[in-house]
C-alpha cells in the first residue's frame, strides 16, 4: 500500500540529494546561460528534482518483496472505466460519498500529480503549453510502460496497474499545469530576461570563487561516480575483480587531474569551474610558468591526492589521508574568504583573479 507521508519524505530528501549531485552542471547552466546565478531559478532546480523523485515514488513504490503473490492483470486500456468502478462502488449512496470514493480520488491525484509538471515545463524551461502538455503525455506513457513491464523486466510481472486513465489524468494535469503556470511561478525570472546582459563584467567577489570551488568538486564528485558506475560497478557485478588501487585512481585521481591539472597547464590556467563561472587568473607581471600554474592549483590537487590515498590506506584515525583532505579543503574555503578571494594557491604563486569578460576589454586588475 502507498504511504502518501513516507513518499513526501523520500522525494524531499532524495530531490535535495539529487540535486546535490547535479549541482555542478546546474550552475554551469546557470552561470553561461545568463552570466550570473540566478537564486530563484536555482530554487526551480532544486523543485525540479524534487518534483522527479516525487514521481517515481508515487508511481513505483513501495516495490514489492515476493512479486510471486502481488501479481496484477498488467493493463487497462478501457478509457474512463474508473467511472464503471465509481458507479459500482457507491450504487445508491450520496453525491458526496461518491465524490470523494477511492476511484474518484485516485483520478483527481492523478491530475494533480502532473500539474507541477506542467507548471515546470512551461514556465521554468520556457516551453508553450503544447509542449508542457505533450511532456506530461511523454512521461506519463514512460511510467505506464515501467509499470506495464515491472520495471522494464526487473521483476517478473508487472505489481502496479497500467491504466489507459492515468494517462489521461495525467495529461490533463500537464495542461492544468501549463495554463496556471503563468499565475503560480510569476516570480520566477524568463530565459529571456536574464540572457541579454550575459556578456555583462560583473565584479570578483568571494562568493562567486566559491561557487566556483562548488563547480570544481562537483565535477570531481559526479564525474567520479559515473566512472565508478560504469568502470567499477559493472565489471563487479559480472564477478571480476577490481583493485582498491585502481578504483581509486578512476573515481577520484582521474577526475581530479581532468578538473584541476589539465586546464591548469593550457591558456588562462583556469580550473573548469573557474572557467565556467567566468573567472580566470592573472598573472601580474610575471609570465604564468609551469611552476607558477602547478603551484596555483596545488591546494585542489593535494586535495584530490589524499582522497585518492585515502581511498586505498585504511583508516588509522587522526592519520586518516581523508581527514586531512577535509582539513585542507576546510582551509582553502577559510582562505579565499580571508583573501578576497585569491586563496592560497594563488597567494603562493602572487597570482589573481578577473573576470573572463572584463579581462577582453580591459588590461588585468593589480595584484
Amino acid at each position: 500500500m502507498v504511504d502518501p507521508a513516507r513518499n513526501a519524505v523520500l522525494a524531499v530528501v532524495g530531490g535535495i540529494v539529487l540535486f546535490a549531485l547535479f549541482v555542478a552542471p546546474v550552475l554551469i547552466i546557470q552561470f553561461r546561460r545568463y552570466g550570473r546565478l540566478s537564486s530563484l531559478r536555482l530554487l526551480g532546480a532544486v523543485a525540479l528534482a524534487v518534483y522527479g523523485v516525487a514521481l517515481v515514488a508515487y508511481t513505483l513504490f513501495p516495490l514489492p518483496v515476493d512479486t510471486g503473490k502481488q501479481c496484477i492483470p498488467p493493463v487497462q486500456l478501457i478509457p474512463f472505466h474508473f467511472i464503471a468502478d465509481v458507479a459500482r462502488e457507491t450504487a445508491g449512496e450520496s453525491p458526496l460519498r461518491v465524490i470523494t470514493s477511492s476511484a474518484v480520488l485516485q483520478f483527481v491525484f492523478n491530475i494533480a500529480l502532473f500539474v507541477p509538471g506542467g507548471v515546470i515545463v512551461r514556465r521554468f524551461f520556457s516551453r508553450g503549453v503544447l509542449a508542457a502538455t505533450l511532456s506530461g503525455l511523454a512521461v506519463s506513457l514512460l511510467v505506464e510502460s515501467t509499470q506495464y513491464t515491472g520495471i522494464w523486466g526487473l521483476y517478473g510481472c508487472a505489481f502496479r496497474l497500467a491504466d489507459v486513465d492515468d494517462l489521461i489524468a495525467n495529461t490533463t494535469g500537464a495542461l492544468v499545469g501549463a495554463l496556471i503556470a503563468p499565475l503560480v511561478l510569476w516570480w520566477m525570472p524568463r530565459e529571456s530576461e536574464l540572457r541579454p546582459r550575459r556578456l555583462e563584467p560583473r565584479p570578483v567577489t568571494v562568493r562567486r570563487r566559491w561557487i566556483g570551488m562548488i563547480v570544481d568538486w562537483g565535477l570531481v564528485t559526479l564525474s567520479g561516480l559515473v566512472i565508478g558506475i560504469v568502470a567499477v560497478g559493472v565489471p563487479r557485478t559480472l564477478g571480476a575483480v577490481v583493485p582498491p588501487w585502481l578504483e581509486a585512481t578512476l573515481t577520484v585521481a582521474l577526475p581530479g587531474i581532468a578538473v584541476f591539472l589539465l586546464p591548469a597547464l593550457r591558456g588562462s590556467g583556469a580550473t573548469l569551474g573557474q572557467s565556467a563561472v567566468w573567472l580566470q587568473p592573472h598573472w601580474g607581471d610575471r609570465a604564468p610558468t609551469l611552476a607558477r600554474r602547478l603551484g596555483r592549483v596545488s591546494i585542489p590537487l593535494g586535495w584530490v591526492a589524499l582522497l585518492t590515498a585515502g581511498s586505498v590506506v585504511p583508516d588509522s584515525g587522526l592519520l586518516s589521508p581523508s581527514l586531512f583532505a577535509g582539513l585542507l579543503a576546510t582551509a582553502e574555503v577559510v582562505a579565499v574568504g580571508l583573501t578576497r578571494g585569491r586563496g592560497l594557491g594563488s597567494l603562493l604563486v602572487r597570482a589573481g583573479f578577473d573576470d573572463t569578460r572584463a579581462a577582453k576589454q580591459s588590461p588585468p586588475t593589480p595584484l
